[in-house]
């Protein structure tokens, strides 16, 4: 089983799945509980537009998809707050939005490619040294963001209009916590791919909640179901040639079905 853990490659790939599991998983706590889940779709796709856009352009494709994700993010938070609209149909605005238009710009700059695809579908295997270092730096960022304003989140979520009355800033964390998310998608389409990025980061949360222990436990319990689906992904995916990606999504899927039978039990 170690032998793959030979290989360069490997050992960058499993440090990258690493560390967005533990982003995706926290992150997607929040998420979750504010009956939010369709953002992480929606600003996969948005920065799979920043991806399009850079790559026709020529500019990193990586920070165009964060500055993307980013504006993505800040919109949906002014729209929901300035103008009520319902959350649900701001997402789904901007989820087709952003998809229909990469489409359209790969398609009339002829970047339908491989490197597309990689953002599209996630390429854990290409992950280089320096993917590493700026997810390092930026994942360590966002995951001491999360955990300083834990209990703010985690009040938000519970009721939004209570915190408000009692003195939270619940406008600036909302924008704080979309633009966590956001950052922590842009980062991890490269990864897992904009098309399967959500789902690490909703389906562990969902699993974990079956279990009904509480805020913290369920935050713990979703990350060991998060890293475990990345170790036992790549493991099948380097022993099986299967894509990484799906196939990390597929062992969440796995671990989501066996909680609901454990807890129907």
């Amino acid at each position: 089983m170690f032998e793959m853990f030979e290989y360069d490659f490997m050992q960058r790939a499993f440090i990258a799945g690493i560390i967005i599991a533990i982003l995706a998983s926290i992150s997607g706590t929040f998420i979750v509980l504010r009956r939010y889940s369709l953002i992480g779709e929606t600003l996969a796709h948005s920065a799979l537009l920043g991806v399009a856009i850079g790559l026709v352009a020529e500019y990193n494709p990586l920070w165009m998809a964060v500055l993307f994700a980013l504006f993505s993010a800040w919109l949906i938070e002014y729209l929901r707050s300035a103008f009520s609209i319902y959350s649900d149909a701001i997402l789904a605005i901007l989820l087709s939005g952003s998809l229909s238009l990469a489409i359209i710009i790969v398609s009339l700059g002829g970047a339908f490619n491989n490197s597309l695809f990689s953002y599209l579908f996630g390429s854990i295997l290409s992950v280089s040294s320096e993917d590493i270092v700026v997810i390092s730096i930026f994942g360590a960022i966002s995951l001491v963001t999360l955990l300083l304003f834990s209990k703010e989140f985690y009040f938000i979520a519970y009721d939004e209009e209570v915190a408000k009355t009692s003195g939270v800033k619940v406008n600036f964390l909302n924008f704080l916590l979309v633009s966590v998310v956001a950052i922590i998608i842009a980062l991890s389409i490269r990864i897992v791919g904009s098309l399967l990025i959500s789902a690490l980061m909703i389906i562990p949360t969902i699993a974990a909640l079956q279990f009904r222990v509480g805020f913290l436990k369920t935050v713990l319990l979703s990350l060991v179901i998060a890293l475990f689906s990345v170790v036992a992904g790549m493991t099948l995916s380097f022993y099986f040639s299967l894509p990484s990606g799906a196939t990390i999504v597929v062992c969440v899927l796995f671990i989501f079905i066996l909680s609901l039978i454990i807890n129907r039990k």
